[in-house]
C-alpha cells in the first residue's frame, strides 16, 4: 500500500511556520539583561521541534542550521553563557533563513545558500567564540590531556531504561539526551536498553526531549550517582583547536557508543532511591496531545457555501408556512420554527470555524517595527490590544498588506527622531499602537502613532502641483483622504521605505475591496490615527428588509440603529443641501432611496413613509423606504463579479420566495451625501 507523504509534510510545514513565528515573539519580547528561563526554554523547544521534524523528513538544510542554533541556544538557557543582543539578531536571522528554506521546500522557491552559509557561520561563531574564552592563550598551548574532567560541571545523574526502543531511536535519543549533558547508551542483563546521563536538567527536561521519539509510558527515570567519564579523545576536544566532531555536524553523523564500563568516581556516592515518573509522564504526554484538527480550507468553504443554501431552503419554507392555519398545523409550524432554530445554531457554529484571532496579522509586526525603527534611527515602542478578536479568514489574509502599509507609513512620516520628539517636549521613544474591536457587525481596527501629525498645508500644496481638485476651504477630513489618491506622496526624496506614492493607494482600494471604509484622524503635533472598519464576514449576515416601491432591499442589521416614521415638522430643507430630519436634537441628512436608485416610490412625503437611522464609523443619516418588511438572514452573492460594480450595492441575495433582493452599500450611500 502506498502511503501519501505529501499530507504529512503539510502538516510539518504548518506546524514549523507556527514555531517559527513564536520563537520571533519570544525573541522581540525576552529582556537581554534578565530573560525569562521559560522564555529561553520556548525558543529552545521550538528549535528542537523543527529539528526534529526536519531531520524526519529528510531536510538537512534545515537539519543542520537547528543544530547549530539548538546547541547554542543549550548553552544560553543552562547559564553557560549570557544572552546579548547581538545574539538575538543572530537568533532572528536564523529565523528568517528557517523560513526562507522552508518556503523552498514549501512552495519550490529560490533559496539564498549564502544566506545560509552567513547564518551558520555567525551562529558557530558564537560557539567558537564561548569556547576560546574558555581555552588558554594560544601563545602557550596546553596539552590536551590537561583539559579539566567536564564531569565536574553536572550535579546530578539519571538512568532512562525503556521497555521497547529499536536501535536506530535509541541512537537518536542518545544523541537528543546529550544536548542535556553527557549521555551514553548501555545494554542492561535483561536485553533492554537504557541511557546513562550525566546533567544539570531536571526529569521534566528529559521527558520533553524523549516523547518527540518515544511514548512516555515505554521509560523510567532513575535517579543515580554521578561516575567520572572516559578520558576524552583528541576527537572530544577536537585537538585544543576546533569544536568537538559532534557539536559540528548533525546527530546522524554522530560517533558511535561508547562500550566501556564507566569507572566510579571517588569518594563512593550514596546511592539514591529510584524515582517512578509515571504520573509525571502521563501528564507530560497528554498535555501534548493536539486539541485542533487540520483541515483544507477548501474543505470548510464547501461547508460554508452548503450552509448558505440551507439557509435559503429554511427561508423558503418559512414563508411558505406563514399562510397556514396555526391550529390545524401547529406541529408542522412547530417543527419549522425549531429547524429555523437549529440552523441558525448551525449556520454560527460553522462560521466560527473560519474565524481567526488578530494575533495572526499582529505578530507579523513587532519584528518589522523593530527592523525599521533600527533602520531609521529612531525609537519606537509597539503595543497591541484586541489581539484575541475574530475576523474571517477571507478578510485576515487581505488585511495584511493595508496594515503594513499604514504600519512603515507612521514609522516613516509620523514618529519623529528622538532630538526632534525631545525638542518638542515628548519622550524620545514614540508609540505605535494597533488595536482591534468588535462594533456591530463590523470589526474596527485603528493604527495610533503619538508622532507629529499629518501637515494641512503641506497636502494641499502637493495635491495642487498633482493636478487634484482642491481648496483651501476643504475640511480636515478630507484634506486627509487626499494621501490615499494614487501617487500622493509628500516625501521630498525617494527610499526603499517610501517616498513613491502608492503604499497608501493600496490601503484604500484593498479596504474598499473588502467591503469596509477608512478613515483618518490627525492633530498636528499630537499624532495620526487611521481607523479601518470592516464587515466580519461577507458570507451570511443579518438583515433588515426594506421595500421601496415594488423592490425589497436588505440592509445589513449592523449598521442599523432604530426606524421610526417621522413627523412632517420635524422634516427640513436646507438650501444646496437637500433635506434634514430631528431626531433628539440632531439633525441627520434624509436620503430617500427611491431617488438614489430611480425607482417608483409609494409614498414621495417623509412622513407618511419609514425612515431607517443608521449609522457608519460614527457618521449617521435616515434612510426613507415606503416600509419594514421584516428581519432575516440572508446568503450573500457577490454581484461585482457575476455582473459589475453598482454604486450603493454591495451584492445580492434569494429570498425565500426565490426572488432576488439587492443588498445595500450603506457606507458608500453616506458618502454621497457627505
Amino acid at each position: 500500500m502506498t502511503i501519501d507523504m505529501s499530507q504529512f509534510f503539510q502538516v510539518f510545514f504548518d506546524e514549523a511556520e507556527e514555531l517559527l513565528a513564536e520563537k520571533e515573539k519570544l525573541l522581540l519580547g525576552v529582556d537581554v539583561s534578565s530573560p525569562d528561563p521559560e522564555d529561553l526554554n520556548a525558543i529552545f523547544r521550538a528549535a528542537h521541534s523543527i529539528k526534529g521534524g526536519a531531520s524526519t523528513f529528510g531536510l538537512t538544510d534545515m537539519t543542520e542550521v537547528t543544530h547549530i542554533l539548538e546547541n547554542l541556544l543549550d548553552k544560553i538557557r543552562k547559564g553557560e553563557m549570557a544572552l546579548t543582543a547581538d545574539h538575538v539578531d543572530a537568533f532572528l536571522a536564523a529565523k528568517d533563513v528557517l523560513k526562507m528554506q522552508l518556503d523552498g521546500h514549501r512552495h519550490g522557491t529560490a533559496v539564498d545558500l549564502d544566506a545560509v552559509g552567513d547564518v551558520r557561520m555567525l551562529l558557530q561563531s558564537f560557539v567558537q567564540g564561548e569556547i576560546a574564552a574558555k581555552a588558554a592563550p594560544v601563545a602557550n598551548l596546553a596539552p590536551v590531556n590537561n583539559v579539566a574532567e567536564t564531569s565536574e560541571t553536572y550535579h546530578c545523574a539519571f538512568r532512562v531504561n525503556f521497555t521497547d526502543v529499536n536501535d536506530d531511536d535509541l541512537k537518536l535519543l542518545t544523541s537528543e539526551l546529550g544536548l542535556l549533558g553527557h549521555a551514553q547508551s548501555e545494554k542492561n542483563a535483561d536485553g533492554k536498553s537504557s541511557i546513562y546521563l550525566k546533567t544539570n536538567g531536571s526529569q521534566d527536561d528529559i521527558l520533553a526531549v524523549c516523547s518527540f521519539i518515544t511514548d512516555a509510558d515505554k521509560l523510567t527515570i532513575t535517579e543515580e550517582a554521578i561516575v567520572a567519564a572516559a578520558q576524552p579523545s583528541e576527537d572530544d576536544l577536537g585537538y585544543g583547536f576546533f569544536e568537538p566532531l559532534d557539536a559540528m555536524f548533525p546527530p546522524e553523523t554522530a560517533a558511535p557508543e561508547v562500550a566501556a564500563k564507566p569507572v566510579e568516581a571517588a569518594p563512593p556516592p550514596t546511592p539514591a532511591a529510584k524515582v517512578s515518573v509515571k504520573k509525571e509522564a502521563e501528564k507530560s504526554a497528554s498535555s501534548q496531545e493536539s486539541s485542533t484538527i487540520r483541515v483544507g480550507i477548501e474543505k470548510v468553504d464547501q461547508i460554508i457555501n452548503l450552509i448558505g443554501e440551507l439557509v435559503i431552503t429554511q427561508a423558503m419554507l418559512t414563508q411558505r408556512t406563514q399562510d397556514l392555519d396555526p391550529v390545524s398545523n401547529e406541529r408542522l409550524l412547530s417543527s419549522v420554527a425549531h429547524l429555523t432554530r437549529n440552523t441558525r445554531d448551525l449556520q454560527e457554529a460553522v462560521m466560527s470555524i473560519r474565524m481567526m484571532p488578530m494575533d495572526y496579522v499582529f505578530s507579523r509586526f513587532p519584528r518589522m517595527v523593530r527592523d525599521l525603527a533600527t533602520k531609521l534611527g529612531k525609537k519606537v515602542e509597539f503595543v497591541t490590544y484586541g489581539a484575541s478578536t475574530e475576523l474571517d479568514k477571507g478578510l485576515i489574509e487581505r488585511i495584511v498588506d493595508p496594515l503594513t502599509h499604514l504600519v512603515r507609513n507612521s514609522i516613516d512620516h509620523g514618529i519623529e527622531m528622538p532630538a526632534t520628539r525631545v525638542e518638542n517636549g515628548k519622550s524620545e521613544s514614540g508609540k505605535l499602537s494597533l488595536s482591534a474591536v468588535h462594533q456591530g457587525g463590523n470589526i474596527v481596527i485603528e493604527v495610533c502613532d503619538d508622532g507629529g501629525g499629518l501637515h494641512r498645508e503641506k497636502i494641499l500644496a502637493k495635491a495642487k502641483q498633482n493636478g487634484l481638485a482642491v481648496s483651501d476651504s476643504m475640511s480636515d477630513s478630507d484634506v486627509w483622504q487626499l494621501i490615499f489618491a494614487p501617487g500622493f506622496s509628500t516625501a521630498e526624496v525617494v527610499t526603499d521605505v517610501s517616498g513613491r506614492g502608492v503604499g497608501m493607494d493600496v490601503v484604500k482600494r484593498n479596504i474598499t475591496q473588502m467591503g469596509g471604509v477608512v478613515d483618518i484622524k490627525s492633530a498636528r503635533g499630537f499624532g495620526t490615527t487611521i481607523t479601518i472598519s470592516l464587515p466580519l464576514t461577507l458570507a451570511i449576515l443579518d438583515g433588515m428588509s426594506v421595500k421601496v416601491g415594488d423592490e425589497i432591499y436588505i440592509l445589513p442589521l449592523g449598521f442599523v440603529v432604530e426606524s421610526l416614521q417621522p413627523q412632517r415638522e420635524d422634516i427640513k430643507e436646507i438650501n444646496g443641501k437637500g433635506r434634514v430630519i430631528k431626531i433628539r436634537q440632531e439633525y441627520l441628512p434624509l436620503i430617500p432611496l427611491y431617488e438614489s436608485f430611480n425607482i417608483v416610490p409609494r409614498h414621495v412625503d417623509p412622513s407618511n413613509g419609514i425612515t431607517v437611522i443608521v449609522e457608519v464609523d460614527g457618521k449617521k443619516a435616515a434612510l426613507f423606504v415606503d416600509d419594514l418588511v421584516g428581519q432575516q438572514q440572508v446568503v450573500v452573492k457577490n454581484i461585482e463579479s457575476n455582473y459589475r460594480k453598482i454604486p450603493g450595492i454591495s451584492g445580492a441575495t434569494i429570498l425565500g420566495d426565490g426572488g432576488v433582493s439587492l443588498i445595500l452599500d450603506v457606507a458608500a450611500l453616506l458618502r454621497a451625501v457627505r
